[in-house]
């Protein structure tokens, strides 16, 4: 019996001790300065994991207990497109956590009540730490606090192929513009160009010339017109039609004399005269005889 007693007080001894120090570094938790807290909207996106792949990013990543949490509430919905969404989030966690390159660790960030932005807001400022997201909103309300934000959209849109204004392109046209006589049709990278004076080709590619571009926080967008055609292009054109030869001269004039005399307007004149005298030389032949 006391040996029974001494095992149970041995357990409950082992299972406090660990509830003591499990508590302790939750209340001890700490992020690195200039750490990167990665929120839903980015791990779903999986862009960040192609970025961290190119071993870019030397801070270490950080993603909360509670992000993970939203992930796993949301691929338990019923809603198809965010439950693939979000189950593609996790498998993104996994990818960065296998990642030999970058340092990736979760924490227990504790529960939160406000929402999984206000914690990661609350976190950023508490450690002086990154935030990258995708969400439009959150990546407002860091910047008025302050806060760091790695927006992926805009690092996206900083890696794509520049084409300033005065290069031409050649983009295939899909479908018409706005204003009367436009035709639209994007880059490889995804940029929308807007054509001038192209609405009747749409279906086909056309060599543009870009006239300005236009950047807003939703992307890129451009203007062109369609690219004049080259003299070089023009002269080889030119020198495409067939020279002029004597024997082709010589040619169309036998063809000329080979084909019949159209008749004139006299020559039908003068065969109709001569087929009414003929009549009336028959007519006066019969009244005679």
């Amino acid at each position: 019996m006391k040996i029974f007693v001494l095992i149970v007080a041995v357990l409950v001894l082992a299972e406090t001790s660990f509830l003591f120090v499990v508590k302790l570094r939750q209340r001890t938790l700490k992020v690195s300065r200039g750490s990167l807290l990665l929120d839903t909207s980015a791990i779903m996106d999986g862009r960040i994991v192609e970025v961290a792949k190119t071993g870019i990013i030397t801070a270490e990543i950080i993603i909360p207990r509670s992000v993970v949490a939203e992930m796993q509430l949301l691929a338990d919905k019923a809603d198809s497109d965010k439950r693939a969404r979000a189950r593609n989030g996790l498998d993104n966690v996994k990818k960065l956590r296998e990642m030999e390159n970058i340092s990736v660790a979760i924490v227990q960030d504790g529960q939160t009540t406000t929402g999984v932005d206000d914690r990661l807001l609350e976190l950023a400022q508490k450690y002086g730490a990154e935030i990258a997201t995708t969400d439009y909103n959150l990546n407002k309300v860091a910047q008025t606090l302050d806060i760091t934000v790695v927006n992926v959209n805009e690092l996206a849109q900083s890696l794509r192929a520049v084409v300033l204004p005065g290069e031409t392109t050649e983009i295939e046209l899909v479908q018409p513009g706005a204003n009367r006589d436009q035709g639209v049709g994007y880059l490889d990278d995804g940029t929308m160009v807007v054509v001038e004076d192209a609405k009747n080709l749409i279906g086909q590619k056309v060599k543009v010339e870009i006239v300005r571009s236009l950047q807003t926080e939703a992307g890129r967008m451009m203007f062109a017109k369609r690219a004049a055609v080259p003299r070089e292009v023009l002269r080889g054109q030119l020198h495409t039609t067939p020279a002029f030869h004597s024997d082709s001269l010589h040619s169309s004039k036998t063809n000329r004399e080979k084909k019949p005399r159209a008749k004139s307007r006299l020559d039908v004149k003068n065969i109709v005269r001569s087929k009414h005298q003929h009549l009336c030389f028959q007519n006066s032949f019969i009244t005679k005889w």
